[in-house]
């Protein structure tokens, strides 16, 4: 357990903190990240013990350790030695130290975690859900051309806020309905262009026959808002996660997972993994390999359910 009682800073940290309050403006919650992070600065140069301007690498390393030790996660003593190397570099600024004990110090390794993904019997039901009595007809069909586009092309929010009715000026993306392509603007500008099924093309095309009813005179985007406007990022997630309430799914959904659901799914039915790369736009195909992982562990599902053996595993 980390000791918790009141410990006085040092001047030295609450010049500091008076720095990021007034001068950086940092919201009220990151200086309590950062009068946390200091804190427990104090008390372990309290027990070493050393002053603050004679803190060396090698007081920074234990220190790090022993927060380990104690049971903080990774990303935690990442926040810690981040607020600590920020007040070292600031010393720095101010002639206070000659260098900084907390440069080339980081935390353990942090487990990368497995993006979650839908079952497929899930993402169908989120897809083809559109009984909603309180949500009218043209925002049901918006809705669902929302879902289908996320799951059934694999975009990224961003790529499907900035899909146009028609092509522009390249700065966005747009749907050919005859060709049944999408052309998105993805990150770093690149454009890459994927088919778009059946399903998300019908949904396009019954979103297209009320899209009027919503959209301002003369706006392009291809998704609106009841203002008039393109639909933004924050209110397709807010779009999404109603969808899958209405469609009674057990657990929270958000468009980032209805991307690695697209990936998961396509993995699994087609072992293609440079395919999946090339229509999630990965520009490496270790970003793409996280796949794999849930591909094995839908496989170990299937064994342990199925397999007369199974259970004899040890």
């Amino acid at each position: 357990m980390v000791d918790a009682e009141a410990v006085e800073l040092h001047d030295d940290i609450l010049r500091h903190l008076t720095h990021l309050r007034v001068e950086r403006r940092l919201a009220d919650r990151t200086l309590a990240l950062y009068t946390d992070a200091f804190e427990r600065l104090q008390r372990s140069m309290v027990k070493s013990p050393v002053e603050l301007r004679k803190v060396q690498p090698h007081h920074i390393r234990r220190w790090a350790a022993q927060l380990h030790a104690q049971g903080l996660a990774p990303r935690s003593i990442a926040l810690i030695l981040s607020a600590w190397r920020g007040l070292y570099r600031w010393l720095g600024r101010e002639g206070l130290v000659d260098a900084n004990p907390v440069e080339g110090v980081r935390a353990p390794k942090m487990a990368k975690p497995l993006p979650k993904a839908l079952s497929v019997d899930h993402a169908v039901a989120l897809a083809e859900s559109n009984e909603d009595d309180t949500t009218s007809p043209v925002l049901m069909a918006r809705d669902r051309c929302i879902v289908e586009l996320l799951y059934g092309c694999g975009l990224r929010v961003g790529e499907l806020e900035g899909l146009n009715v028609r092509p522009g000026d390249g700065t966005s993306g747009w749907i050919d309905m005859v060709d049944a392509t999408a052309h998105v603007l993805g990150k770093g500008s690149k454009r890459r262009s994927l088919p778009v099924g059946g399903p998300a093309l019908n949904a396009v095309q019954d979103w297209l026959a009320m899209r009027d009813q919503l959209a301002d005179a003369g706006e392009a985007a291809l998704l609106v808002s009841q203002r008039g406007t393109r639909l933004t990022a924050s209110q397709i997630r807010t779009r999404v996660k109603r969808s899958a309430l209405v469609a009674g799914l057990p657990t929270h959904v958000h468009p980032h997972m209805l991307r690695h659901s697209f990936a998961s799914h396509l993995l699994q039915s087609s072992g293609d993994l440079r395919a999946v790369q090339e229509l999630l736009g990965h520009a490496n195909i270790t970003t793409t390999q996280v796949y794999t992982q849930l591909d094995f562990g839908h496989l170990s599902k299937v064994y342990d359910a199925a397999h007369p053996r199974a259970k004899k595993r040890g």
